[in-house]
């Protein structure tokens, strides 16, 4: 068995990711016996001691992790980020709004497209019209005023591109951090939601993080149904039905191994880091390799390039295989090659293969 993070195939995956060894190891012994119990932390009632410990603990993490002031709620819910894109025009999007959301890339465009089910939809920037290969300056967003909300997505995994700064927006901000979550540092003052699904940085498929300022929570409508309004899941602690137990174990883990690394400060320094070697390497070889994002915009999580051929692509991806590395293939929306490297992919990983992009290179 791996003792080691390196001694297990490099997971460039864009989702289910790359997760802590040390959180992978903890999960097992848990799995059969938590807490000196005898019971397996799925066997755990969700309403029992074991558990309250668990989400009391996970929600405290979360908190001190992301210096999350108490005009938030920590919320976890199940249905994954997409389901996510309906239940936040359904409690924000009152009949006659309008919400503002920003268009830059496939899971924004979905959001878009799941809002506009429920209301009104002004398109403020459009991504599709130079690709998606950048997200806007203030100056490029058509913003309006008297919106029920302002919806945008940080990091956007199939094109490899992140915003550097938060929009300025005069409405509530709503924004979906699935891929880029606890990644950097985060200015809660902007933002009045937050969501993300768990599978990128946080933990395993299914599992959603919500964090939300309480004064949104008033403004939720007595008419949905209790497991799509957000004021009842927090009424009920994230406890209306039996929740994502394991999701949300798992979830806290991971907080603490954040906080064993140091914290949001120094998990942002090791990503900067650890995406500065991919990027030096592709960068150094202009002539062989292209990267998508416009400079300015590049993810720290999602590389998303491409060599001088589908050919050369294809044999990218066989040479890699053969080092343990997998995931590269890039989206097929976009083609090429991807390699997402979230909070947990090790640095000594991204070394390895900003060497195996300098060695390919040279050899073809």
């Amino acid at each position: 068995m791996p003792t080691t993070t390196t001694d297990r195939i490099l997971n460039f995956s864009a989702g289910p990711a790359t997760m802590p060894v040390s959180v992978l190891r903890q999960a097992q012994s848990d799995l059969l016996n938590i807490a000196e119990s005898g019971i397996g932390i799925c066997e755990h009632s969700h309403r029992g001691e074991i558990f309250d410990t668990i989400l009391e603990e996970a929600i405290a993490d979360c908190r001190v992790i992301g210096n999350i002031p108490d005009e938030f709620e920590v919320l976890f819910l199940q249905g994954g980020a997409t389901l996510q894109f309906a239940m936040i025009a359904m409690n924000f999007l009152s009949e006659g709004e309008t919400a503002t959301y920003l268009d830059t890339g496939v899971w924004a465009s979905k959001a878009i497209k799941e809002a506009k089910k429920i209301g009104n939809v002004h398109l403020a920037f459009d991504g599709s019209k130079c690709n998606y290969d950048h997200c806007p300056t203030d100056d490029e967003i058509d913003a309006l005023e008297n919106v029920a909300y302002m919806h945008y997505c940080t990091n956007n995994t199939i094109y490899g591109t992140r915003f550097s700064n938060i929009p300025a927006s005069e409405a509530p901000l709503i924004c979906d951090m699935s891929s880029d979550i606890f990644s950097r540092q985060v200015d809660w003052s902007k933002f009045d939601m937050v969501y993300a699904g768990a599978q990128k940085n946080l933990g395993p498929a299914g599992t959603v993080l919500v964090i939300i300022r309480k004064s949104m929570l008033e403004k939720c409508p007595d008419g949905l149904p209790s497991t799509l309004n957000y004021k009842m899941v927090a009424t009920k602690g994230s406890r209306l039905n039996t929740p994502p137990t394991f999701g949300i174990y798992l979830m806290g883990q991971v907080f603490k191994w954040i906080l064993n690394e140091g914290g949001l400060q120094a998990i942002e320094k090791k990503n900067e880091h650890k995406s500065g070697l991919i990027y030096d390497a592709l960068d150094s070889i202009p002539d062989f390799y292209t990267t998508f994002a416009r400079d300015g915009s590049r993810s720290q999580m999602n590389i998303s390039f491409k060599t001088k051929s589908p050919e050369l692509d294809a044999m990218f991806l066989e040479e890699s295989a053969k080092q343990g590395m997998s995931g590269l293939k890039g989206h097929r929306d976009l083609g090429g090659l991807r390699a997402s490297i979230y909070n947990a992919f090790p640095e000594e990983g991204c070394a390895r293969f900003a060497e195996f992009i300098q060695s390919f290179a040279s050899s073809h």
